[in-house]
Order: structure tokens, then C-alpha cells, then sequence
């Protein structure tokens, strides 16, 4: 099973990662980083559900997120 990581701190909430992930596992935190940003995140109920494809990773343009297989 993959797992994805975010270092939620840096991230700058551009939506990158959500919009390129096949299988919507990923949405805007609630609260805000400590930029004042709403970083992305895993949805805990749905990381199971990750193929470790790493679009998301591939795609951001801070370096916040890391897949593991």
C-alpha cells in the first residue's frame, strides 16, 4: 500500500496535487499553515486508496509531498 505524506508548513494551497490525482484522495485542509494558507492533505478515510502514482508530487511546485510504496 502507497502513502502519501504532505509537509502541510510549506505548502502554499495552490490545489496542483488535488486537481491531478486519479483517485481524489487529496482536498484543502481546514485550517490554515502557518503561512495562512489552507494546505493540501490526505483524506485519512481514503489513503488506502492510493495507487502510489505520484502525480501529486510530480506536479507541486514547493516540494511538499512525498509517496511512498
Amino acid at each position: 500500500m502507497a502513502k502519501v505524506s504532505f509537509r502541510e508548513e510549506r505548502c502554499k494551497g495552490c490545489g496542483n496535487c488535488i486537481v491531478v490525482c486519479p483517485k481524489n484522495i487529496i482536498s484543502f485542509s481546514q485550517g490554515l499553515n502557518v503561512k495562512g494558507y489552507h494546505p493540501a492533505t490526505v483524506i485519512e478515510e481514503k489513503q488506502a486508496e492510493c495507487i502510489g502514482c505520484a502525480s501529486c508530487a510530480k506536479m507541486c511546485p514547493d516540494l511538499v509531498i512525498t509517496v511512498e510504496k
